[in-house]
């Protein structure tokens, strides 16, 4: 009996190593796409043995055939809301970038302007959304101004951390050199921080997204924040869903294209 059990667990142990070099061989995406697919099937075979109501938790596949019944008109929603977010994260970054780079060269300018940052971006944006409708109108702008406010402290925080973590002999060498101020920020400084600007600028984009669906909460007539303000006045439970199932797919989108713009960006730190 003893040979036996060796050999099953010898051969249980073969299969296992076999399965992890399958996993480990798996491109990311598709990785991504059969976790997904995993969680979809276990929360549909959930709900329809749970019988679970439509208006507490819907099936995906309700979902899906609403997506696929009123595509064009979600996909209209869906390009405004990414209008609101591509501009108030680029404007959190261009901004970010050279608030943080003020601070980094000036002592005066942050010891005045970095606790005003900081307790600025304590008071809830939410709270804000309001005095933007007052001040901007109902408009496009104050999504964008609700935007840029969530995501660019982000930016702020990690710009200075990458400009402040080079190395103070890279630096010295750099003068030695004759490197101007100029020169040794764009040749020195600047390629040092661009991983962490890339960090900050990846957790801005999120954030972005967040604030345009927040400004879309507050007034708005367009945009998916309005399809789920909307749909949950109604008790619109499988709307609500589809418009977070594009929330979640738009925000993956938008990572990734950014994450190839960080690998393109940051090539020399390979070689």
């Amino acid at each position: 009996m003893w040979p036996i059990s060796v050999n099953c667990s010898a051969s249980v142990m073969l299969r296992e190593t076999a399965m992890n070099k399958a996993l480990r061989a798996m491109p990311g995406w598709l990785a991504g796409v059969v976790s997904t697919v995993v969680v979809l099937l276990a929360w549909e075979l959930i709900c329809w043995l749970g019988q679970v109501r439509e208006v507490i938790l819907p099936r995906p596949s309700l979902i899906l055939e609403d997506l696929y019944g009123e595509l064009g008109w979600y996909m209209g929603q869906a390009l405004y809301t990414l209008g609101v977010t591509l501009a108030g994260f680029v404007l959190a970054a261009v901004g970010g970038v050279l608030i943080a780079v003020a601070l980094v060269g000036s002592p005066l300018f942050e010891r005045f302007c970095y606790p005003l940052i900081v307790g600025f971006n304590s008071i809830p944006k939410v709270a804000l959304a309001p005095l933007f409708v007052v001040w901007m109108g109902t408009g496009y702008e104050p999504k964008v101004a609700i935007a840029f406010l969530i995501a660019v402290f982000a930016v702020i925080v990690d710009t200075v951390q990458g400009l402040r973590s080079v190395s103070p002999d890279i630096l010295d060498l750099g003068r030695v050199l004759k490197g101007g101020p100029i020169a040794l920020f764009f040749k020195v400084r600047l390629p040092s921080a661009l991983p962490s600007i890339m960090a900050g600028l990846k957790v801005a984009l999120s954030l972005a997204l967040v604030g345009a669906i927040v400004g879309e909460f507050v007034s708005s007539q367009r945009g998916l924040g309005f399809v789920i303000m909307s749909a949950q006045g109604v008790f619109d439970t499988v709307r609500v869903f589809s418009a977070l199932f594009i929330l979640a797919v738009m925000g993956l989108v938008l990572y990734f294209l950014l994450d190839a713009v960080e690998k393109r960006a940051t090539r020399f730190r390979a070689n």
